[in-house]
């Protein structure tokens, strides 16, 4: 009898054992582990909105499947409640396949979703299929909402962008507030980018003074997922680059005087520990309030890795020299301390 239970003691530890290897670091009330929440997720924009913390990626599968979203709020960075289909084909009627990469706003009581569909594509790329009705009619569109959480409905009723311009796909997109309350528009996958500036209602945009709706921005190796924030007088120009399907995924970044450039490239931020997980890259930033702490958001592949899609939404702790350069970020199963928003 001894003996029994001697062995389910030792298998019972084994279990727990195993258990907390899995969840990759989600074993502390204190910290919030990674990957934050269960799911494949990608492309994750983080924010914070009503005074809590919010995420909102995509939903990583075959591009036929990738058809809503979900966003995830925290108070605290631990404990993060999951809000399903707060965007899908009931309300964005023109969606047929591969919704990417969400960006969310406030402006004016109202929150903004900006999103890409359907991947369209163009004649001469290899992608290209005449045939395809659903690859010709698409792009970058807006949901709006009352709330952070939905539900959220379609703005325009159609793309914002449906168009080539620069060779950049209408993908990837990222809104900038800056200081004097203009709205800068980044987007661009293909290995273009491109800087545009939102008009008051979000309907179009305002031309630059040579009379282009879009200027190309794009910095050397830039291939998607565009970001930007200021700290300190510092406009931080940040993207993606290498191979998302692979570990060459990274992001990096480069400083400015302005949103509008021109920007001087430092290097790497984000890459691959092949200790903890690949592809580490199209990600996002979030400063928690009244602090100088700030929080890379992103994806990456766990080791081993089960599959293309097989990517999951991490946080961990982003830092500064005193150049205001930013430290190569240390990927890690812990994640970040506990952190609740002063609200008073």
């Amino acid at each position: 009898m001894c003996k029994n239970l001697n062995t389910l003691f030792f298998i019972s530890i084994l279990f727990l054992l195993c258990k907390l290897a899995i969840g990759q670091g989600n074993n502390s009330d204190s910290m919030s582990g990674n990957p934050i929440f269960e799911g494949w997720y990608a492309d994750p924009e983080g924010a914070v909105l009503n005074g809590e913390y919010w995420i909102y990626p995509t939903y990583s599968d075959d591009y036929d499947k990738q058809l809503h979203f979900d966003a995830f709020s925290s108070k605290d960075l631990v404990e993060w409640e999951k809000h399903e289909n707060i965007l899908d084909t009931t309300k964005i009627k023109w969606l047929r396949q591969a919704l990417w990469a969400p960006s969310i706003i406030e402006k004016d009581k109202k929150y903004y979703l900006f999103f890409g569909a359907n991947d369209i594509q163009r004649l001469g790329r290899s992608s290209y299929d005449p045939n395809n009705d659903i690859n010709h009619y698409g792009g970058i569109g807006i949901a709006v909402a009352d709330n952070p959480g939905g539900p959220f409905q379609d703005y325009l009723g159609k793309p914002l962008i449906s168009d080539f311009y620069n060779d950049a796909q209408p993908i990837d997109q990222f809104v900038f507030k800056d200081v004097d309350g203009t709205y800068y528009f980044f987007y661009g996958g293909w290995s273009h980018c491109n800087l545009g500036r939102l008009n008051n209602d979000f309907t179009g945009f305002i031309p630059w003074e040579d009379g282009s709706v879009f200027r190309e921005i794009t910095p050397e190796g830039y291939v998607e997922g565009p970001f930007m924030f200021l700290r300190k007088g510092i406009y931080y120009f940040m993207w993606s680059e290498g191979n998302w399907t692979d570990g060459s995924y990274r992001v990096v970044y480069a400083m400015a005087d302005k949103a509008t450039g021109p920007y001087k490239k430092i290097g790497t931020v984000l890459q691959s520990d092949e200790a903890v997980a690949t592809g580490a890259g199209h990600h996002s930033v979030i400063n928690v309030p009244g602090t100088d702490e700030w929080i890379m958001v992103y994806h990456r592949r766990p080791i081993p890795n089960e599959d293309r899609d097989h990517r999951v939404t991490c946080l961990d702790s982003m830092e500064f020299n005193r150049d205001g350069t930013i430290k190569l970020v240390k990927i890690t199963f812990e994640g970040v301390e506990k952190r609740a928003i002063n609200n008073k």
